[in-house]
């Protein structure tokens, strides 16, 4: 990655072709009309899946095919003219809480297929987990305790007692590639996944915290390496639940030692790999999903795709 290039085209989830049509959020009785207007186009989400009508695109449903859940979502309008959604056709995200009438469908979650979405289904399956995930952790007031009562078309939550208003949240995290001076990058295996899982660090922006000065922190926590020269290479959501990564590279501080090591509580090992070695050690070595930043700055810096 000599040339620190942006890689936000790359991204998959990062891709989107629908008009969030934000202006028509605050009618009244929207979400009514739209759920009794044919036209509407229904992306029903369960346990965090979507339905697949083929393997690069959703299936939509229309208002009729299935009863109204308690929380729905106006995602906005489609832009281009597809033979399933004809262009300006209007999509709510319904959050089902069991789905026994489609019991023999297709579903699937977005870790899986991201990548093999167009932008507009990629885009609509990425917003809808966002916000039914930010709904599902905040039916109640963080200051009364009260119910929560959505609002907006499914963009807000009152809280009746009060009369606050409660808006989506995200939760930034930065992600990092890594460097030596050989240009190296160093991949970490987390105590959560199988041994044999390896990506890039990353951790949560502390309050009160620029995006450089996380960088250099959580390297230092997870590695023990002390880095310099953040570079900002590019974003996109991971509603898993609710995070926005933030891509950088950095190198290790000239002088520095270059050894790392491993905290042992969230990181057990690290270790660094030219491209040669990388491509060798693969299938063995399992890289991170196809529609993850880490994968696309890994093989950003690569120089092309990797097996596995």
């Amino acid at each position: 990655m000599s040339q620190e290039a942006r890689i936000i085209g790359d991204l998959p989830l990062s891709r989107s072709a629908i008009d969030r049509d934000h202006a028509a959020r605050e009618q009244d009785g929207l979400l009514d009309a739209l759920w009794a207007d044919p036209a509407t186009r229904v992306l029903p989400i369960l346990d965090g899946q979507a339905l697949l009508a083929a393997p690069d695109r959703l299936a939509f449903l229309a208002p009729d095919a299935l009863p109204r859940p308690a929380v729905s979502v106006y995602l906005g309008r489609t832009v281009d003219d597809e033979p399933d959604a004809p262009k300006g056709t209007p999509v709510v995200a319904a959050l089902l809480e069991d789905a026994a009438h489609l019991a023999e469908a297709d579903w699937v979650n977005l870790r899986q297929v991201g990548h093999r979405l167009g932008a507009r289904d990629a885009g609509l399956f990425t917003q809808a987990l966002a916000i039914l995930n930010w709904h599902a952790s905040h039916a109640f007031s963080p200051k009364t305790g009260t119910a929560t009562v959505p609002e907006s078309a499914g963009w807000v939550r009152r809280d009746p007692v009060a009369g606050d208003q409660v808006f989506p949240r995200t939760d930034p995290a930065i992600i990092v590639a890594v460097l030596d001076a050989d240009d190296r990058i160093l991949l970490g295996s987390n105590a959560l996944w199988e041994p044999n899982r390896y990506s890039l660090l990353a951790g949560f922006v502390d309050p009160g915290e620029s995006l450089e000065a996380a960088v250099v922190r959580e390297i230092a926590e997870e590695s023990g390496l002390v880095v310099v020269d953040p570079v900002y290479v590019g974003s996109q959501p991971w509603p898993f639940p609710a995070s926005l990564m933030l891509g950088f590279t950095a190198r290790v501080a000239p002088g520095a030692d270059p050894a790392p090591r491993p905290d042992g509580v969230e990181i057990l090992d690290l270790r660094w790999f030219t491209r040669e070695e990388l491509a060798a050690a693969l299938p063995d070595l399992k890289l991170p999903m196809r529609a993850s930043i880490a994968r696309a700055i890994i093989e950003h810096w690569y120089g092309g795709p990797l097996a596995g």
